[in-house]
């Protein structure tokens, strides 16, 4: 039997895992990538932000290292060694990925593909002397991403009206930021340039910062972000910029106006559907752009799939990583069964400000919606031995089980080194184990872990 032919446009998380499970059981790869392997994650998003953030850390323990014995002293970032370090740390992820792919045996094309119909992709290797290439398919994977949103009314220009993506590392350190949009992305910047030493202000279009999150988990974030002294402003709708030579003036719905050195818009992003020839092949967008599919990531022509942001699931990495690995087994034909789709509601997500975020599963505000019952318990960081030794006893543990089974259903973590500490509740969520199983388990100490025992019992 002849191997599957799979081509995939985009080599983000999505396409890269895909292209090594699927070669790894013997399909025929190509991966095309105009930018660079691992796509949007490694160059502009996930890993360049962490990695600026892991840099301001260095001024949050400076701060409490008296209390832990020793005084040190926080001098402002170096820009110049910063960008260095983001560009290494991205480059050594992309060219490891990369010589993997090519190891496994996956071609890839340096360039653009599109659609020429259900079963043919036009690469366009870059070059202005290259020429096109027709490349039959088996199964394509549409993994192309999403770029920042930027409305009509914001005059971007990256100098002092900044998107995301002009923040890894900005040219200059801004004198006061003023950040237009309270979701994951937004509290990030505002906790990254908060422990850069910008004066931060925060525009918040609801009343709360984190408005898809648990409303405590909310509080915790906005009461660390009011103790540094960042200005929340709530209910304010950004409709209009203005710049001149020295400040940017954000103009909200109501009136009011925040004026600040520089304004950066974290208002979501819009996925990167044009130009993919979805029309040739007959594959439907949305209106909104997004390419929708069903349990195995297939559009509405079978052996077509979308991955990743494009696909209008959760915009995480992991789920990413996950939806390639699925659709790949999918494409070769390890499973057609149903009950092996992703389950996105069990999907573990953190956000990196500090203290760290993190949630996965049934959030109490969401059972209480629903009229669900539920038993929540949650635990405080500064009952645990580790934490205090850390001098970070910041945040808690939040657990949801099911009252009458103990299943456990989800849980919220506000707290150093949340993002790891999230694992051990969304294994527990995936496989369907009960708080007594969290309970009797022998973890170690001491450790930040056992506060999240402690609330399992």
């Amino acid at each position: 039997m002849a191997a599957v032919k799979f081509v995939i446009i985009g080599g983000g998380p999505a396409g890269i895992e895909a292209a090594a499970t699927a070669s790894r059981h013997g399909a025929h790869v190509t991966l095309i990538e105009r930018e660079v392997i691992g796509g949007a994650a490694n160059l502009w998003d996930c890993i360049p932000s962490k990695a600026m953030i892991a840099t301001g850390g260095v001024r949050s323990l400076a701060k409490r290292s008296k209390s832990l014995g020793m005084e040190l002293h926080y001098e402002s970032p170096d820009l110049e060694l910063l960008r260095a370090r983001v560009a290494s740390i991205s480059e050594q992820l992309s060219r490891s990925t990369e010589r993997q792919l090519i190891g496994q045996g996956v071609t890839i094309i340096r360039g653009t593909g599109m659609l020429r119909d259900d079963h043919h992709v036009v690469a366009v290797p870059e070059g202005d002397d290259a020429e096109e290439i027709i490349l039959e398919a088996d199964a394509i994977l549409l993994a192309t991403g999403s770029t920042p949103r930027v409305p009509e009314w914001a005059n971007v220009d990256g100098d002092r009206v900044l998107v995301t993506r002009h923040a890894y590392p900005p040219s200059v350190i801004p004198e006061h930021l003023v950040v237009i949009g309270s979701g994951v992305t937004g509290v990030e910047f505002v906790h990254l340039f908060r422990s850069f030493g910008s004066k931060v202000s925060l525009v918040i279009s609801r009343q709360q910062v984190l408005p898809q999150k648990d409303p405590e988990v909310a509080a915790a974030l906005e009461t660390d972000f009011l103790e540094s002294k960042v200005s929340l402003i709530k209910g304010a709708r950004a409709v209009s910029l203005k710049r001149d030579d020295e400040s940017v003036s954000v103009f909200c719905e109501d009136g009011r106006v925040i004026v600040g050195s520089h304004a950066l818009l974290a208002i979501g992003s819009v996925p990167s559907s044009s130009g993919l020839g979805l029309e040739h092949a007959g594959v439907m967008a949305n209106e909104a752009g997004y390419v929708p599919v069903n349990q195995h990531c297939q559009t509405n022509i079978p052996n077509i799939y979308a991955g990743g942001d494009l696909s209008g699931r959760l915009q995480l990495a992991s789920v990413a990583a996950m939806q390639g690995r699925k659709i790949a087994e999918h494409v070769v034909g390890l499973h057609t069964r149903d009950h092996r789709h992703l389950d996105y509601d069990k999907a573990a997500s953190a956000i990196f400000t500090e203290p760290e975020i993190a949630d996965v599963g049934l959030a109490e505000a969401e059972a209480f919606a629903l009229g669900q019952k539920i038993r929540v318990t949650k635990v405080p960081f500064a009952v645990n031995a580790k934490a205090m030794i850390d001098g970070d006893p910041r945040g808690f543990v939040k657990l949801v089980s099911d009252p009458n089974t103990g299943v456990v259903l989800g849980g919220s973590i506000v707290g150093a080194h949340a993002a790891e500490l999230i694992s051990v509740i969304a294994l527990a969520v995936h496989a369907n184990l009960r708080v007594d199983d969290i309970a009797d388990s022998l973890l170690v100490h001491p450790a930040l872990a056992g506060v999240i025992a402690a609330a399992a019992e």
